[in-house]
């Protein structure tokens, strides 16, 4: 079954379980919610689809279930199809804001001014890229900046004349 024909489920909460399939769709989470995060990322995302009307709303219903009620998301505008002002998720308002924070992080507020912050990973990367990545974001001793992760986690294409040699 190709990627394409995977079922769109909800995110997964893979915690302690980075050993598991990670599939699109997922969220891997390190939820710290005191002042003293150490790690430059919260957790990572590696949505299905540009379509952030249709990604957004499972990330956020999982997140509110963890943190509260969630007031505002802030993406790069140039990394999503479209970017609506705002979405209903679960009978709570959601304000999204264009932030150029770069196409590979999302900013997730809750209340009035805390700040989880996501790397965003490609919906076209390979497992085991994404696994890679989404591992490195949820460190707690994570100091790389999400671009960072992705350049690091990509894997090189493959020369010709290597191939051929």
């Amino acid at each position: 079954m190709a990627d394409s024909d995977t079922p769109h489920t909800p995110p997964l909460l893979l915690p302690d379980a980075i050993h598991q399939a990670i599939k699109p769709g997922t969220a891997l989470l390190r939820l710290e919610t005191t002042r003293s995060r150490e790690g430059l990322l919260d957790g990572a995302w590696w949505p299905h689809t540009r379509d952030l009307e249709t990604e957004l709303p499972a990330l956020i219903s999982v997140l509110t279930g963890h943190l509260g009620p969630i007031t505002r998301v802030s993406v790069d505008a140039s990394a999503w199809n479209v970017l609506p002002t705002r979405l209903v998720i679960d009978d709570q308002v959601v304000h999204l804001d264009s932030d150029p924070v770069g196409d590979d992080t999302v900013l997730v507020t809750r209340g009035p001014n805390d700040h989880f912050a996501l790397l965003v990973v490609p919906p076209d990367t390979t497992a085991d890229a994404a696994r890679e990545a989404m591992a490195r974001a949820v460190r707690a001793d994570n100091i790389t900046q999400a671009a960072q992760i992705l350049i690091a986690t990509t894997p090189e294409p493959q020369d010709s004349a290597d191939a051929a040699g």
